[in-house]
């Protein structure tokens, strides 16, 4: 994405144009991570594309969002005045529940029912192989902080017994004489008649008035009681944590813009309102991940890539998914630390392989590489903050694969520091310093390969058949290798990839997603009763956009059904048409059900009249539609006026960007170790922003910008595409078919 950078400014400017409008409306997108808090500002009226990094601030991530806007008005030219809307990825609720920071947490259920956490499900992770050693996870609720309440709905809505509330009251009490104030409530069959679930509310709110309360019918209005019991446990825990983060964001953002909007990035691919995410927290816990995996969808789709994996490395962790045609795929079925949920989100697998994932030994004696993490404070041994063992980065730095700085020269890394750890470290294993931190690489790449497997291949797709997209400050540090792990295509590397997921907070739409469990069996189907479902979540829908601000004449919705053969336990979900619901409807959905079961499992029984399709869960997606940056065109050199070839950092200086190279802050050459036997090699360091559309040249080279480094192997041959993506392949080899190569369009 990036076009030029000011080496005396940590930033990267993005296609900006002359303009002279006096009126400005900048949206800012940041992704606050472990490591650095991303930033991307586009002004709507020019066109002009902006984009920096800053440290994270742990101890109090408000401090890096706060710095992060400074930064960047400060660099257009702007102020507070000027925004018009700010997105924001967060991991806030992420981080808490990796951490297992749940404390203090009630939970009230139906009368008989308290031992639903207990019982949980039967599957054991890795099969029954592991059974002997496997332990049931900690309880997100300990068994004596549930209370059940009196009364009983069954799975059509009826009430078979009264709601008690005498019952609730008692509950309610015993949680605040005990102090205990954030509550999930979840009764059973309440997502087919909500009325006892709000029965308790009121009591809790006239008993206990202090208490943060979350029920599963609004939450998740779906069967299956273990997993709407914790995915509303889920949502309680976080509720507190992330309504005092959001709180202080807003607050702090409003001294620089006030009444500005301000929207968080939910899991599923959308954004929310900051003063509805307080009431919806469990929806932002893939918050920051889910915003890449749209960017650099986006971005492959306008280079005419349409099957690419995602390869998002942080500090801490690489996150991965994979993106057909632009689209994120989406899953209910995801789990966040120990704790299942079932809310929409994007598909996205976390492995513990970030920069900071540090390299340690077991007491076998082998080496190992995460999941624990240097993080942001103390870091990686070359960051000389306090770091005490070595971490990727310090292999990286080590074998010289990135330059002794980060962020142009803003943080200067202690090479010596790295070195000295890793020897120690090396010594351990009886091994020589080069072929350690060349092991630690490569089981860091196997992670990450594993990782993409488990999105891919068990998704029953072929891996071969895609482009690997990679992004984030170490996403790309692998890329060759992963290439060669997992015989792709090869590798997209969009412009300032260590900023694709705040640029992706940019891309986003408000979205909102509703659910209603209608189980029915296909040749029963009552397709009245199917229409009126999916009419009640649209209006559903359509009053959420209402309150975010959106005319109904912009508003989209979006209709899926979760179907399966009667008798199976889980279901499949497919796409449905818009449309009256009718015969001919429904037998398209079924229609649809079966090539959708095949191509996941491999069989259908379509034309099997003994098995039945039943329909399960009935889903309406509505959809507030924003305008979108535009990705424009690299110049190429002959158009740019440069001579015919690409040039090393020695000689780099771009006239439109004064300062864009600074010789003193990267070499032009530097021996970089790809592979132990054969030792360092002398390898050309290129200067990005240098680069334009049709360059090419070939492996072993390093091409650096602000934030990022790219290492390409021996073997492997890179092309500038039309947009300034980086495409490495295999010297002789084509990458994946591809639509256009010069699509046109706008907000794509």
């Amino acid at each position: 994405m990036a076009h030029c950078a000011n080496a005396s400014t940590p930033t990267a400017r993005l296609d900006r144009p002359v303009t002279t409008q006096p009126q400005r409306r900048i949206r800012i997108g940041i992704d606050t991570g472990g490591t650095f808090t991303d930033v991307v500002a586009f002004d709507e009226g020019s066109g002009e594309l902006v984009t920096t990094k800053t440290p994270s601030t742990p101890a109090n991530p408000a401090d890096g969002f706060i710095t992060g806007i400074h930064k960047v008005l400060d660099l257009m030219g702007a102020t507070g005045a000027d925004i018009s809307a700010v997105a924001h990825g967060t991991t806030v609720a992420t981080n808490q529940l990796l951490e297992g920071k749940v404390e203090s947490l009630g939970f009230i259920t139906t009368e008989g029912y308290e031992f639903i956490l207990e019982i949980a499900r039967q599957a054991v992770p890795d099969g029954y192989g592991n059974s002997y050693f496997w332990v049931k996870p900690p309880r997100i609720v300990p068994a004596d902080l549930v209370r059940t309440v009196g009364g009983r709905i069954d799975f059509e809505g009826n009430e078979i017994r009264p709601f008690d509330e005498e019952s609730a009251v008692a509950a309610a009490r015993w949680f605040r004489d005990r102090g205990i104030t954030t509550i999930g409530v979840c009764l059973l069959h309440s997502y087919a008649d909500d009325s006892h679930e709000l029965a308790v509310r009121d009591v809790l709110r006239r008993e206990h008035p202090d208490a943060v309360v979350s029920i599963s019918s609004e939450v998740l209005r779906e069967y299956r009681e273990y997993e709407r019991s914790m995915t509303t446990l889920v949502d309680a825990a976080v509720k507190p944590k992330v309504s005092r983060y959001v709180a202080n964001i807003h607050t702090r953002l409003d001294e620089i813009a006030p009444g500005v909007a301000f929207s968080i990035m939910k899991s599923n691919g959308g954004v929310l309102s900051a003063d509805e995410v307080v009431n919806q927290p469990i929806t932002t816990v893939l918050s920051g991940p889910a915003a890449g995996a749209l960017g650099a969808g986006l971005i492959a789709q306008r280079a005419g890539f349409p099957k690419v994996l995602t390869c998002d490395g942080g500090g801490t962790s690489t996150d991965v998914s994979v993106v057909l045609d632009g689209e994120p795929t989406l899953t209910t079925e995801g789990t966040i630390g120990a704790y299942p949920s079932k809310i929409p989100m994007i598909d996205v697998v976390t492995v513990g392989a970030g920069g900071g994932s540090i390299a340690w030994v077991t007491p076998e004696g082998t080496l190992k590489v995460g999941p624990q993490s240097a993080g942001a404070d103390p870091g990686p041994l070359c960051y000389a903050k306090g770091g005490t063992e070595p971490t990727i980065t310090d292999a990286h730095v080590v074998l010289g694969r990135i330059p002794p700085h980060l962020l142009g020269g803003e943080i200067p890394l202690d090479v010596d520091a790295a070195r000295r750890g890793l020897e120690e470290l090396a010594a351990r294993l009886d091994l020589d310093p080069v072929r350690c931190a060349t092991g630690i690489l490569e089981i860091s790449a196997w992670n990450q390969a594993n990782a993409l497997r488990q999105v891919s291949v068990k998704r029953g797709l072929d891996v071969r058949d895609f482009m690997l997209t990679t992004f984030g400050g170490s996403g790309s540090l692998l890329a060759c290798r992963l290439v060669d792990i997992l015989d792709l295509a090869g590798v997209v590397v969009p412009r300032d990839p260590g900023n694709v997921s705040a640029f992706g907070l940019l891309t986003v739409d408000v979205k909102n997603d509703y659910v209603q469990t209608a189980v029915a069996r296909h040749d029963a189907l009552d397709r009245a009763a199917v229409q009126k479902t999916f009419d009640s979540l649209t209006e559903r829908a359509a009053k959420a956009l209402d309150g975010e601000g959106f005319p109904r004449s912009v508003h989209r919705y979006s209709r899926t059904v979760d179907l399966r053969y009667f008798g199976q336990a889980f279901e499949v979900r497919v796409a449905a048409p818009d449309g009256t619901v009718d015969e001919a409807y429904a037998a398209e959905v079924a229609d649809r059900f079966h090539a959708e079961h095949r191509a996941l499992y491999g069989y259908d029984f379509r034309h099997d009249p003994t098995q039945q399709v039943e329909w399960v869960n009935l889903r309406v997606t509505g959809v507030g539609p924003i305008t979108r940056p535009e990705l424009r065109d690299l110049p190429t050199r002959q158009s740019h006026g440069d001579s015919d070839s690409p040039t090393t950092t020695e000689s780099l200086r771009d006239p439109t960007c004064p300062g864009t190279s600074d010789p003193s802050k990267t070499a032009g050459r530097r021996a970089v170790c790809f592979d132990a036997d054969e030792g360092p090699v002398d390898t050309p360091v290129y200067w990005r922003p240098d680069l334009r559309a049709g360059d090419t040249f070939d492996g072993p080279a390093i091409v650096e910008e602000f934030g990022s480094t790219v290492p390409v192997h021996p073997g492997f041959t890179v092309r500038v595409d039309t947009i300034g993506n980086l495409v490495i392949t295999r010297a002789g080899a084509a990458p994946a078919d591809t639509a256009d190569p010069t699509p046109t369009g706008g907000d794509r």
